[in-house]
């Protein structure tokens, strides 16, 4: 087994990728989803990467918010914006996968190109802008069954004014409450004009309560997180904190992309043509634990958090789970490493357990 995964890597990094990463990195994601859905309908596809992909031991069972996740390891938001792809990414062993980010309406996002890659710094800068099929499209793929922990990443519409950006969460909430295990609310993408300002305490803190009125008013009410970003200073996420406490949600998404580019060492000219967006992958890594560490040490591990930035490997995955992350998330490192990434972070998971 060792042996092959070795192949599989080498064959990955020194063939599939170069070759994938000589065309627009939008495009080859579109290629490679097609790919998936069609190989993965074949008869015992499925069931033969699953064999190989998915750790099973109930030493890597979590139960976080009130639901038990098979692992810690999971496919963040940005990765199945249509939920196209959550059963398929689940055949490669990831416990969950989060969708979108939604929008009440669909919406073309930003102008292309909007997706580029930082090959020299493992890096990738996205300006997509909440590109999506809406709501409604969401709700009609996930009305079949989930073979995974499915969450849901609200927004909002981008023509929608942040004095009116509650209708479009409270939307979301409600048409996708159905179909999803767990909700995460962004407000922390950098890609949306002014959506930075609804990380305000006082707008933020209105949005996540009236979220939770209509949440207590479901027979099961379902956990709702927030998505901070890695740009917040520490009274911003002492702020963070607070907020978690005074609305009752269940926990926390650390973190979203960054808009610095201070990270790179390779292709600080290459960043600079390609201009705003929001910058992910191993520039981003120790940010984004740093922001682990700081809730959880700052709140006395008050409430869960899901770490996602910069996981590239293994090793950065169980950098975050011991910095206070109670689970992961990966989507940079899922395109430069390779589709087995959730299986090598669970071996090194139960490796490190007693």
């Amino acid at each position: 087994m060792g042996l092959f995964l070795y192949n599989e890597m080498m064959l990955y990094k020194k063939i599939i990728r170069p070759i994938l990463f000589c065309f627009d990195a939008e495009d080859v994601h579109h290629f490679v989803a097609g790919n998936l859905k069609f190989w993965l309908k074949i008869p015992g596809v499925a069931g033969l990467i699953e064999k190989y992909a998915l750790v099973k031991d109930p030493k890597l069972e979590r139960e976080v918010f009130g639901i038990k996740f098979r692992n810690p390891v999971g496919i963040a938001a940005g990765f199945d914006k249509n939920a196209e792809l959550f059963n398929e990414l689940a055949s490669f062993g990831f416990s969950h996968i989060e969708i979108g980010t939604v929008t009440p309406l669909g919406q073309p996002g930003n102008k292309r190109p909007r997706l580029f890659r930082l090959k020299k710094d493992s890096g990738i800068i996205n300006r997509m802008g909440f590109n999506n099929h809406g709501a409604a499209a969401a709700f009609q793929k996930l009305s079949k069954p989930h073979k995974s922990i499915v969450g849901g990443n609200l927004g909002k519409n981008t023509a929608t004014p942040n004095d009116l950006a509650i209708n479009d969460y409270v939307s979301n909430f409600n048409q996708l409450f159905d179909v999803v295990d767990y909700f995460v609310v962004n407000v922390s993408c950098p890609n949306i004009s002014d959506l930075h300002e609804l990380q305000d305490q006082e707008a933020l803190t209105g949005i996540l309560m009236r979220l939770q009125e209509i949440n207590q008013l479901k027979p099961k009410p379902k956990p709702i997180l927030l998505k901070v970003s890695p740009d917040l200073n520490n009274k911003q996420l002492d702020e963070v904190i607070e907020i978690v406490r005074n609305t009752n949600i269940h926990g926390v998404v650390a973190t979203n992309t960054t808009i610095t580019r201070n990270t790179l060492r390779h292709e600080n000219e290459r960043a600079a043509q390609i201009g705003n967006g929001g910058l992910s992958g191993l520039p981003l890594k120790q940010r984004s634990t740093e922001v682990i560490r700081y809730l959880a040490e700052k709140s006395g591990k008050a409430f869960p958090i899901i770490g996602v930035g910069g996981i590239m490997t293994a090793d950065d995955a169980l950098e975050k789970i011991k910095a206070g992350a109670d689970l992961v998330q990966v989507y940079t490192g899922f395109i430069y490493d390779g589709p087995f990434l959730a299986r090598k972070i669970n071996k090194l998971l139960l490796k490190e357990q007693p």
